[in-house]
């Protein structure tokens, strides 16, 4: 947990540890030698190289700030119809919940649902199956998407109904618009005023690229600011390789370009770093090393 003032705190709840995937499978474009010299700060948690594959966490980041609980993105759930993914599919009595519950947290007393973008992996439990039926696993909270994120995946739906994004929009983010409960937003809002907290602590921010509306989350404490990027560093690798996009990203390109100048804003401020699959440390700084960065774990 990072405490980062009397009233702010950061913690993670783990959904699904460690998620393995191949190196070359995440990143077409990587080479197993091309991360030697990071060898050293990437070995163990975040890169096997001895059987080349990337090692994620998928969990959701709980923050508490000023008397609310904000929850940043709800991994995979239970229950869910994912058959391209094993790991996921048809999972049935996941610890998630039981995790939320021993941070003191239950799922009526969440705010916020801040849904960075909507892929299956951090869109699962914004519902769970109840009688048949998805409902809101959070049901006062407002859930938070980027509006166009929100168009993107709704397009989609029209387009393949029950099977967009892995089936998440049909099985996780329907119910919540039929529930009402889902607001769209923009980069940039200011989110204080309404979650009547101080204007400017937190502010979302663009980082479109790995999906069509990736919204960063700005979080300013009295050290400074951190940011929840989501998936716009998807593995720390990318900080030693920052022009390598996953296999998922939605324009590789424009995704290369946003972290880039991400991670170079960041090593000039010394801001905090929290990637949505960060294993390990909880959070980053990240330090220039040549045309690249590297990681310093918090």
């Amino acid at each position: 947990m990072l405490h980062l003032a009397p009233d702010l705190t950061l913690e993670r709840i783990i959904d699904l540890d460690p998620f393995r995937l191949p190196l070359d499978f995440l990143f077409p474009d990587a080479s197993l030698d091309a991360l030697e010299p990071a060898k050293v700060w990437l070995e163990g948690w975040h890169l096997d190289f001895a059987s080349a594959e990337v090692l994620l966490g998928v969990q959701s980041h709980l923050l508490r700030i000023g008397g609310r609980i904000i929850l940043i993105d709800t991994c995979v759930g239970d229950c869910k119809q994912r058959p391209a993914r094993p790991e996921w599919h048809q999972r049935s009595g996941a610890d998630y919940l039981h995790r939320l519950a021993a941070a003191g947290v239950r799922p009526e007393e969440v705010d916020v649902v801040f849904c960075t973008h909507l892929h299956a992996d951090h869109a699962g439990w914004n519902t769970r199956l109840e009688d048949g039926r998805w409902v809101p696993t959070f049901p006062n909270a407002r859930y938070l998407v980027g509006r166009a994120e929100l168009r993107h995946w709704m397009a989609e739906e029209a387009r393949a109904p029950g099977v967009a994004g892995h089936g998440v929009f049909a099985d996780s983010v329907l119910p919540i618009l039929e529930a009402g409960l889902m607001d769209e937003i923009e980069g940039g809002a200011d989110l204080g005023p309404n979650l009547t907290l101080e204007p400017g602590l937190l502010q979302s921010c663009d980082l479109s690229g790995h999906s069509p509306g990736q919204l960063g989350l700005w979080l300013s404490h009295p050290g400074g600011r951190l940011l929840l990027c989501g998936d716009a560093v998807h593995s720390p690798l990318q900080l030693a390789q920052p022009d390598w996009s996953s296999r998922f990203c939605f324009d590789g390109a424009e995704a290369a370009r946003k972290r880039r100048a991400l991670l170079a804003e960041l090593a000039e401020s010394g801001d905090l770093l929290v990637p949505a699959h960060l294993r390990g440390a909880l959070a980053m700084r990240v330090r220039a090393e040549g045309d690249a960065w590297r990681a310093e774990w918090v």
